[in-house]
């Protein structure tokens, strides 16, 4: 490797998505020099396989049905979705999987660079190697992280050669199968078996094997997800894992076998069962770290195990949040420690939002979470549809509306809300939590007359204020 081939910078990021992204121009917009090695799409996962297109395709549905809910205006809806015109949007939303326009933006803040693989070759050096050969960086004052996740795929027999959907393929799709399986399902799994009923797709039906959806949320999230689910003709089939796959010829129909011995037939099979770090190639055992798991952080991101405080970890790849906001909540305050400034270590308050009809939306922890960190919980709850603010949005609204109570310090330390569009609902609770707002100081708040805010007010007064 001549001179030509070495290149030194302040900060090294690996990984330009959203979280990379953050670092590089919180960094660059302070004066450091910055490179960042990026092996496929600048703007990663998010902008062109996952947050954006998945939304996008959701969207044209969302709307139908919300019309549909309004006397007036459920009139005019006589139509369904157009499937071609919604992936056309969706190509526009990702601009055809063409980043020049991330490319620009890293450009304009003076951050080199480089395509090609990224790995750990020493203390604060990195190689990358691309179609032009390899080069070795060296990074002045710390080496960043952000290479995300990809998604897994179970051990089960069969599955890999029937050739399964991942979300790359789902949300990239140019067409609607007749017959859908989705195995899997947390966010990625029902928003796109969602979106996939709605734009035209006449069977979808979704595997889980643990015992409800979104089994991480509040049960009440899951089964009221499932019964809207199942009224709309989506089939659900919870507590029975997938245990074999077949495709019937090359491109044919896939066989599944169910563990209780059930059989379906499906035109495709999406395989949304979660994450896995991608981490494998990033020459992390150079440095003394296992290359096969998530890198394991502290609360300011630098990566623990490893000397003298130069790496760090944001985004996915870090495994405390696995969500896009997070992620670049992680490179502001990772670039913020490279920069010197004094700043309190991140926060594991996680809003999250799954963008279904009805979207479930929770902060924080759930109830049993809450009991099993050994808090004095208080729990109320109140029914979203109940409101003056929901019912003028039309007929048929429900959902549940809850909050997790720390009784002995009387705030909020959990929060979900279930019902159509009701994410702007989270940022209030996620305040609310982050600054321990004492309830009788948050009954002071008063939400607007007719809003779906006002569930707040509900919810306070369950609490005898």
């Amino acid at each position: 490797m001549d001179e030509a081939d070495m290149h030194e910078a302040d900060v090294i990021v690996i990984g330009a998505g959203p979280a990379g992204e953050n670092v590089a121009g919180r960094c660059a917009d302070n004066g450091l020099a910055v490179s960042v090695v990026e092996r496929e799409l600048v703007g990663g996962e998010c902008s062109y396989w996952g947050c954006i297109p998945s939304k996008t395709l959701l969207r044209p549905g969302d709307v139908l049905a919300a019309a549909g809910r309004v006397p007036g205006a459920a009139q005019a809806v006589t139509g369904t979705a157009d499937a071609a015109a919604a992936f056309a949007w969706r190509d526009y939303m990702t601009s055809g999987w063409d980043d020049s326009g991330q490319v620009s933006w890293l450009s304009s803040r003076k951050v080199t660079l480089f395509r090609g693989v990224g790995r750990l070759a020493g203390t604060r050096m990195v190689e990358v190697t691309g179609n032009d050969g390899t080069r070795r960086l060296t990074a002045r004052r710390a080496v960043v992280l952000a290479t995300g996740t990809v998604a897994a795929v179970p051990p089960v027999d069969g599955l890999r050669d029937v050739r399964p959907w991942d979300n790359r393929n789902a949300t990239a799709a140019t067409y609607v199968p007749r017959r859908l399986l989705v195995v899997g399902a947390g966010a990625t799994g029902v928003e796109m078996a969602q979106a996939f009923h709605r734009l035209g797709c006449p069977r979808v039906t979704i595997v889980e094997g643990a015992g409800r959806l979104l089994a991480r949320e509040e049960p009440f999230a899951g089964e009221e997800l499932r019964a809207a689910f199942q009224a709309a003709g989506i089939e659900v089939i919870i507590g029975v894992p997938l245990a074999s796959a077949r495709r019937d010829g090359d491109a044919g129909t896939v066989v599944t076998t169910l563990a209780d011995g059930a059989r379906i037939s499906t035109e495709e099979i999406l395989v949304a069962v979660g994450r896995q770090p991608a981490t494998t190639d990033l020459g992390l055992e150079v440095v003394g770290l296992a290359s096969d798991r998530f890198v394991d952080v502290d609360g300011w991101m630098r990566a623990t195990g490893v000397g003298e405080g130069w790496l760090y970890a944001v985004g996915d790849c870090n495994g405390r949040a696995l969500l896009t906001h997070m992620g670049k909540y992680q490179g502001r305050l990772a670039a913020d420690v490279i920069l010197g400034r004094d700043v309190p270590a991140a926060t594991d308050v996680v809003p999250r939002v799954v963008f279904t009809d009805p979207q479930v939306c929770a902060v924080g922890l759930t109830e049993q979470q809450a009991q099993d960190a050994g808090l004095p919980v208080r729990v109320v709850t109140y029914g979203t549809g109940d409101l003056p603010g929901a019912q003028v949005q039309g007929t048929g609204i429900t959902g549940t509306s809850k909050l997790v109570i720390d009784s002995e310090r009387s705030v909020i330390v959990g929060a979900t809300f279930v019902g159509p569009g009701v994410q702007e609902l989270l940022h209030a609770a996620t305040v609310a939590i982050i600054g321990q707002v004492p309830l009788d100081r948050l009954w002071h708040a008063v939400p607007s007359f007719p809003t779906v805010s006002e569930v707040w007010l509900h919810l306070l007064e369950q609490c005898g204020l």
